[in-house]
């Protein structure tokens, strides 16, 4: 590499050695595009992944997310209400409500069942593996784009949470798609408005999902890239109006109109759920490398050749230095500003991640589809070996496990109980069972509320509520503190605690008797 002749700044100040390590150190070849059998490609982005999602999407809600995003479309379909979610017959103005529209229009389709429910991310699950592959095969070649692809499929974390019944599934799509779109967009000197128009529609529609998050995710890294790299365009004040204009007329409508209908929204929705959560979290908190773990064993076995692909990035050696393109750089600041993200936030779950997964998965392919003949051997038995664990997973252990947590194992007892009565849970909500039995009365009291709940308990007209303990020690908890006149009795257990031989059972339903 010619130092003299490259774009080394001229300025002593640090941010201006950025661009240059970017372009002449770090990222200064050219894609090194190999080909492969596009059927192969189609095989492994459609059947596959068709095999392990569609199939198996029918087994017990998991609490408490599954049986809430389940029950928050059944109960504004059975309302009529497509701008207010309800959960438990009240307004839950915690996520916006595209999730739960899609969810819905599934419903409409096929019925109210657990497996149309988790039929929408399935859906997105698929559509994101695809947009990976076709994304792969544009910049990459069709060698990267194969191994891209079939380390996304394969990754445990990625299909094994992204076919849950969580908004997390769904946001990926919409961010990669934005992603994709805004990368097609700045492929010349000027913005391309067609793409340009597009990212902006995917941006808004994430956000319906699940929030300004969807901006945070994309915008950084764009602009970054096209500061960073020659021959891209950058968007400049124009472009910027434009993308707002059209984003704020897919997202902004809803809003409003919540806002308008429930002004608490705004500070429920904006300020606790998105602001506090990042700066001051008041559940999830999580040490700043929490995300790392996750990463790493969520892209096994690929993570396996991850020590390789580090040594790759950062080696001066010229095979590796003339195969490091700027379009490896642009996947690798996407995925990596979403796991740095995610870090600095307090509150953090796994399933935040998601979005970093497709474009670390094409950047782990390209290197992938670099390696020698030998190495390649050892790569396709770990990748075989980890498809038939995949499929056991999601054929056999996870339904099971499903079964044996959820209290619906035992329905017709649980439908027994709930028959003709009120139902409160405690010491935490149990969304699944009002699922199940299509009810939208149940109500929910944590310990604190204890007093509140032997009061209601004393006046309320029905002398016998069914109660539904979460927890394996709120049964006995609950009994010592009930005073005279409320009787606790015929207690059942529903579902076992995953140390099944060592615990007692983790969930219980009873009944109250309120007597003279």
């Amino acid at each position: 590499m010619d130092v003299a002749n490259s774009s080394f700044p001229a300025k002593p100040a640090f941010f201006a050695y950025i661009p240059f390590l970017w372009r002449c150190v770090l990222f200064p070849g050219t894609v090194c595009r190999q080909k492969t059998s596009a059927i192969a490609g189609w095989l492994v982005a459609v059947v596959l992944p068709a095999l392990l999602l569609y199939p198996c999407l029918s087994f017990h809600l998991f609490e408490p997310d599954e049986g809430r995003y389940a029950e928050i479309p059944r109960e504004m379909l059975a309302r009529g209400d497509w701008l207010v979610p309800h959960l438990a017959g009240q307004p839950y103005l915690e996520k916006p409500p595209l999730m739960y529209w899609l969810v819905m229009v599934s419903y409409r389709l096929f019925g109210v069942y657990d497996w149309s429910a988790r039929l929408v991310p399935a859906l997105a699950v698929q559509a994101t593996i695809v947009l990976t592959y076709l994304f792969g095969r544009q910049i990459l070649g069709g060698r990267a784009a194969f191994w891209g692809t079939l380390t996304l499929v394969l990754a445990p974390a990625f299909l094994g949470m992204g076919r849950l019944l969580l908004l997390d599934g769904v946001l990926t799509f919409f961010v990669w798609l934005s992603v994709y779109s805004a990368w097609q967009a700045i492929q010349s000197r000027t913005i391309r408005s067609g793409w340009w128009l597009g990212c902006a529609v995917a941006s808004g529609l994430a956000t319906l999902t699940k929030g300004p998050v969807a901006l945070v995710l994309l915008l950084p890294p764009v602009w970054l890239f096209s500061r960073w790299t020659e021959g891209v365009a950058r968007p400049g004040l124009r472009d910027g109006l434009l993308f707002a204009g059209v984003y704020l007329l897919v997202a902004a409508p809803w809003y409003l109109a919540i806002l308008v209908r429930m002004p608490a929204f705004a500070i429920d929705f904006f300020w606790t759920h998105n602001v506090m959560r990042f700066v001051d979290p008041f559940d999830h908190e999580r040490p700043v490398w929490f995300y790392l773990p996750i990463v790493v064993a969520g892209l096994l076995p690929a993570s396996l050749w991850g020590m390789g692909f580090a040594r790759f990035l950062f080696t001066g050696e010229e095979w590796a230095v003339q195969r490091r393109c700027p379009e490896l750089g642009f996947l690798l600041l996407v995925s990596g500003w979403c796991i740095f993200f995610f870090s600095l936030s307090g509150c953090k779950l796994p399933t935040y991640v998601l979005p970093a997964f497709p474009p670390l998965a094409l950047a782990l392919g390209y290197y992938l589809s670099l390696l020698s003949s030998a190495r390649l051997h050892w790569l396709k038995v770990s990748f075989a070996l980890s498809a038939v664990v995949l499929f056991l997973a999601h054929y056999v252990v996870i339904p099971e496990y499903a079964r044996f947590r959820s209290p619906m194992n035992r329905a017709e007892q649980v439908a027994a109980y709930c028959a003709g009565k009120p139902v409160i849970c405690y010491p935490r909500p149990c969304d699944s069972v009002a699922f199940y039995l299509g009810r939208d009365d149940f109500r929910s009291y944590r310990s604190k509320y204890t007093p509140q709940l032997i009061e209601r308990l004393q006046k309320q007209p029905e002398s016998r509520t069914a109660i539904l303990f979460t927890h394996r020690h709120s049964l006995e908890g609950l009994r010592r503190v009930l005073p005279p006149g409320l009787h606790l009795t015929s207690a059942t257990p529903l579902s076992y605690s995953w140390k099944r031989f060592f615990e007692p059972e983790a969930c219980y339903m009873a009944i109250i008797e309120r007597r003279p």
